[in-house]
């Protein structure tokens, strides 16, 4: 009987390390080396780098700075992470990012908004239409450059919430809305992005 346990806990160890997901439950994912953002992430040097504990992400109006993860999101998951846009007006979470289609959750500076909307991903092309998508959901913030916000990011049961600074927050029904329920990790930038603290959990 006890060899069947030791047998039963060394499979979920070895199926938890072999996960095709970004975390487990057992590990909460953090992002603290540059050799684990060249493994774990899909990057383009010139737009993403890890200095300091710091990710730092470059991008232009006309040229999106994109950073992708390699494995999946789990099904119920929570991320965490302080951002701070130093440049330009957008910083955006894709999450689900399967087959080109993502949820977009993003901060907004123009219209002093955060907001959640359904998106498209054309990783080669940067054309009007192939990037970004409609807003479904948004609240008013006073978001701007060169200060910390707080993050969070939770999916539990196909029911999505979203805040900032523990006070300005969103909810959706994925299957309400017929958005994307497994997929990849992302993160877009329009200008400059600072990233820290990232944390990623399987709930």
């Amino acid at each position: 009987m006890r060899n069947q346990i030791s047998i039963v806990f060394l499979l979920q160890l070895l199926l938890f390390s072999c996960s095709g997901t970004i975390s487990t439950v057992k590990k909460e994912y953090t992002l603290n080396t540059s050799l684990k953002l060249k493994s774990d992430w899909r990057i383009n040097s010139k737009e993403w780098i890890l200095k300091n504990d710091t990710i730092i992400g470059t991008g232009s109006p006309s040229e999106w700075g994109v950073l992708e993860s390699k494995k999946k999101l789990p099904k119920n998951y929570e991320i965490e992470f302080k951002a701070n846009m130093t440049k330009e007006s957008l910083f955006e979470v894709m999450l689900n990012l399967e087959k080109g289609n993502y949820i977009r959750t993003y901060l907004y500076q123009i219209d002093q908004n955060i907001v959640i909307g359904k998106g498209v991903y054309d990783k080669n092309s940067n054309e009007y239409g192939k990037r970004g998508g409609k807003s479904l959901f948004n609240k008013p913030i006073e978001l701007q450059n060169n200060k910390w916000y707080s993050v969070k990011i939770k999916v539990q049961n196909n029911q999505l919430l979203f805040s900032v600074d523990n006070k300005t927050s969103l909810e959706c029904s994925l299957e309400n809305k017929n958005l994307s329920q497994t997929g990849k990790l992302g993160f877009i930038t329009n200008g400059e992005v600072k990233i820290i603290d990232l944390k990623i959990k399987t709930i």
